[in-house]
């Protein structure tokens, strides 16, 4: 459904044009102030002013256009949400900049640009800053970033904006989460103890890092388990040298979960918590005792805070003495303990459940019984097996129920008062996931309840064929998802074909969906983080016919350690757990794939003139294995246990 802005944007204009304000351009990034890819519905200022509701993206006004710059996997949908108001910036396209470089080189000289400053990350606003200056030297015309505390959207946005979730925030036992945080922080402190100079505290401000530290879980964002919070680890006292043995912490959270529960007993004496508004006067006072303190070290670099973290909390600690990082969390948290993975383990079997029984479901009302189901009701029902199962806690992310040209549009919702019926003879693709407390599950899986055409089986069968290389990946010790990604499309690039999203990412335990530093895709940034054992990463190649019908087929894998016949250069050699027919007995791995089998991959689907003896071998023994796992539990539930029989069945 079309927005009309025409309104929002002349309010907007009129803003920027005000003395206190005078800025010519604009922007409205996706992000929220802790730099979440999933927002609440209080921060959604980009999907409001502009229309476009999808994940990624950024908005860019000037007195004379509205730019909106996404990526590939939202191309079809802003296009189809966006009214005439506003140009889509297609990110990754030959001769499109990204909305940093627009800014720099597309603007008159002198330009001022407004941001909020807790919007945009240091690191960016360091950038757009400096840029213009570095061209040349000589000119003065260079454009200013003009940091505004109060939002212009929001000021527009007024009585209508949702009000800031402020709901529970409840401890993770140890028995799901694995580990204390005592052992948290001191993991914590060992990891930063080799930063020269030694920091004296860190500045959390990624909600699941946070969340993840303290063995706490929220409700504040939809799908995502996080709750509004800062946090400040000191790994000393302002008197003390650095002393890993003894990190403390600072919590900052809403009043509303203060007040809820005895959360201090939880966290132990180590950790203090103070209301969530006062953390900027807290950073603003530790930046000045540090100076104070270390005045012979004015270059010292004393606070470290994550290279995501605003411009707004660099400002307040100090720019002279913090030092913008990736997060020593994120990796913390990537790497799963043993608990962690059983918990992913034993979540993913129990989800098999639901989708044999939503599938079999599905197909019995399309095909047996005629009845006209929407997109919409097929998600509430998937959702509705999911509730019945122990530990669940809610979805992962809003089901993508999608059928015939919907899924086309890679990041499709179905619109509970506005969607399609779901077609017998159309291609069916539904990604799905659910949160436990034991872990976070992430499925997609294509069906088609007809005959589906050459073309269909054609396309079908080269996505599979991608998800079977990396599934068959083995790799060395150092290697990142950038390096292997073209695994994923060599087959879809014999027919000349690709898509345009990433091939897989991070998984969150009990966290968010998606989770790095860690990733399998064509962008830089999923070369900077090398896979390691332990890391959870999804395998997910897909195909999108605009108009016609979309093919995605995704697993959640376990990053693991191999055993080869040689070890060149001794780095050891990584696999994932659900490698099949090429580990098993000639490398002695029959454990490694005993799990995570959970939902049959359609064989009607594929082409078996274009598939190997070993993709054929892959194939069967996967959807056997998802047989083996699954029929057990699914005693209960005839119609769904000849369903998985059928789709079992090896070709």
């Amino acid at each position: 459904m079309t927005v009309s802005t025409s309104e929002r944007l002349a309010q907007l204009r009129e803003l920027m044009r005000k003395p206190e304000n005078n800025v010519d351009a604009y922007v409205v990034p996706s992000e929220d102030q802790h730099g979440s890819e999933y927002i609440a519905s209080c921060d959604e200022r980009r999907a409001w002013i502009s229309g476009f509701n999808g994940s990624a993206g950024c908005a860019i006004i000037t007195m004379d256009k509205a730019l909106m710059f996404t990526d590939g996997r939202y191309f079809l949908q802003a296009s189809e949400q966006m009214d005439q108001n506003w140009e889509l910036m297609k990110q990754g396209l030959p001769g499109i900049p990204t909305w940093q470089d627009y800014l720099t080189t597309n603007l008159p000289a002198s330009a001022r640009i407004g941001i909020d400053p807790t919007l945009i990350t240091e690191k960016d606003f360091k950038l757009l800053s400096s840029s213009k200056e570095s061209e040349k030297p000589e000119v003065q015309d260079t454009n200013t970033l003009v940091p505004i505390t109060t939002n212009l959207v929001d000021v527009i946005w007024a009585s209508d904006r949702p009000p800031r979730p402020k709901n529970a925030v409840v401890p993770l036992e140890e028995e799901y989460s694995g580990e204390s945080v005592a052992s948290k922080l001191h993991r914590l402190a060992s990891a930063v103890s080799s930063n020269t100079p030694k920091p004296r505290a860190l500045v959390l401000t990624a909600l699941d890092d946070i969340a993840w530290l303290f063995n706490l879980r929220g409700s504040d964002i939809a799908y995502n388990p996080v709750f509004f919070s800062y946090a400040v680890v000191h790994f000393h006292s302002l008197e003390e040298s650095y002393n890993s043995k003894n990190p403390h912490a600072v919590l900052f959270l809403q009043r509303n979960a203060i007040e809820h529960g005895d959360l201090k007993s939880v966290l132990g004496p180590q950790i203090e918590i103070r209301p969530y508004e006062d953390i900027w006067e807290y950073l603003k006072d530790l930046g000045n005792q540090l100076r104070s303190i270390s005045a012979e070290k004015s270059q010292e670099k004393l606070v470290l805070i994550s290279d995501k973290a605003s411009f707004a909390v660099a400002q307040a600690v100090g720019e002279d003495i913090i030092n913008a990082l990736p997060s020593p969390i994120t990796v913390l948290k990537a790497i799963k303990n043993s608990t962690e993975l059983e918990g992913f383990r034993q979540s993913h079997i129990r989800d098999g459940i639901a989708l044999a029984r939503y599938f079999s479901w599905l197909e019995e009302k399309l095909t047996e019984e005629g009845i006209k189901l929407t997109e919409w009701e097929g998600a509430e029902q998937l959702e509705k097996f999911r509730s019945e199962l122990p530990l669940f806690k809610g979805l992962s992310f809003d089901t993508i129920s999608s059928t015939g040209p919907n899924g086309a549009i890679i990041h499709y919702s179905p619109d509970p008062k506005d969607c399609a019926v779901i077609e017998r003879d159309q291609i069916y693709l539904c990604d799905s996931g659910a949160q436990f407390l034991d872990g976070t599950t992430d499925v997609t899986r294509t069906w088609h309840f007809g005959t589906p055409t050459d073309e269909e089986k054609r396309t079908a069968t080269r996505v599979l064929q991608g998800h079977i290389a990396i599934d068959s990946a083995i790799f060395p010790n150092g290697t990142t998802g950038y390096i292997i990604d073209s695994w994923a499309r060599k087959a879809l690039w014999k027919d000349g074909l690709d898509f345009r999203h990433g091939t897989g990412h991070g998984v969150g335990h009990y966290l968010n969906v998606h989770e790095g530093p860690h990733g399998i895709g064509t962008r830089i940034t999923s070369n900077a983080s090398p896979l390691k054992a332990g890391m959870i990463v999804t395998n997910e190649p897909g195909y999108y016919a605009d108009g016609k019908y979309g093919v995605r087929i995704e697993n959640v894998l376990i990053i693991k350690e191999v055993e080869t016949p040689w070890n060149f250069g001794d780095k050891g050699f990584l696999g994932f757990e659900l490698c099949l027919f090429l580990l098993r007995d000639d490398r002695g791995l029959d454990d490694a794939y005993v799990v995570f089998f959970r939902c049959p991959i359609q064989t009607k689907l594929v082409d078996q003139n274009l598939i190997s003896i070993d993709e054929k071998l892959w194939l069967n023994d996967y959807n056997g294995k998802v047989w083996e796992k699954i029929s057990p539990l699914l005693k209960n539930d005839e119609r769904a246990l000849k369903w998985l029989e059928k789709e079992c069945q090896p070709i």
